[in-house]
């Protein structure tokens, strides 16, 4: 079924983007929205009031908590509220809502309710840890949490010994050496990766390395605070036309014509059609 965005009403359900650390990265939007919002949903009502003391600004509207222990019980209340006219105000203890924090049950089903949702961009720990990090942002993937089970995490890390693109994930600090200590086996000593830790706060760090040098940085240390890992990109040697020749030769033999037979290896191993094409009939000689 094709979404459709409603029309403009009034009640709407607001995604506030929350500074990472350092209260300055808050937008002026955000500021208004704490201000003026009938209903403000947060993690955490201490951290709330410390942000709206640090902007400034005093939240007006009803506070209520919005946590992964209740958001499943608290999601029909806050649709009720949108519903009923209000505009209800959601954030997380920092970054933005849904994004591996509570908020993508409330969006589903302020969707499904028809009802209005509009997103007050601002920090996300995902995208400052990409730009900072110094790897490949031209493709890029975010996997969430890494898995927490140590045969779960291997697995996991398999996956993505072939990713070709640059991987971003979140990890606990008292895993962290245990998730390197797996990836450096499953992945690769010399893969390169960024450790990004309390980015934009007091005592923010990013240590750049190959995933070998970051586990001997790690095993040094007792690392503190919210870590936000990049993963780079796999380097996958590209083979040579004489070895591939063959296989344009097996899809010639099923009926393929030839210049077909060799783009379509080509494309699937990154390989000039030409190439391939000129190597397969040097072969058939």
């Amino acid at each position: 079924m094709v979404s459709v965005v409603p029309e403009l009403s009034d009640g709407v359900l607001l995604l506030g983007g929350v500074p990472l650390g350092n209260p300055a990265d808050a937008s002026s939007r955000l500021r208004e929205a704490l201000a003026t919002a009938d209903v403000v949903a947060t993690e955490d009502t201490r951290r709330l009031k410390r942000l709206a003391s640090d902007l400034g600004v005093k939240v007006g509207g009803r506070v209520v908590t919005f946590r992964e222990d209740n958001e499943v019980a608290r999601t029909p209340g806050l649709v009720e509220d949108v519903r009923g006219g209000a505009t209800v105000l959601l954030v997380t203890d920092g970054g933005m809502p849904s994004v591996s924090d509570p908020g993508y049950r409330a969006v589903a089903a302020c969707l499904d309710a028809g009802l209005t949702i509009r997103c007050l961009p601002g920090p996300s720990a995902v995208l400052t840890a990409l730009a900072v990090s110094g790897l490949p942002t031209d493709r890029f993937c975010f996997e969430g949490f890494a898995p927490r089970k140590d045969g779960e995490r291997r697995t996991w890390l398999r996956e993505l010994a072939s990713e070709r693109r640059t991987t971003v994930f979140f990890e606990s600090p008292r895993r962290l050496k245990s998730l390197l200590e797996d990836a450096v086996p499953q992945l690769g000593g010399e893969r390169r990766g960024a450790i990004c830790r309390e980015l934009t706060k007091t005592h923010e760090e990013v240590v750049r390395g190959s995933l070998a040098e970051l586990l001997a940085w790690a095993q040094g240390r007792d690392p503190l605070g919210e870590i936000t890992v990049v993963l780079g990109p796999a380097v996958v040697a590209t083979p040579e036309p004489e070895d591939l020749a063959q296989e344009v030769l097996g899809l010639i033999a099923e009926g393929r014509k030839p210049r077909d037979a060799a783009r379509e290896v080509g494309e699937a191993h990154g390989v000039s059609t030409k190439a391939l094409y000129d190597a397969a009939l040097e072969l058939r000689k």
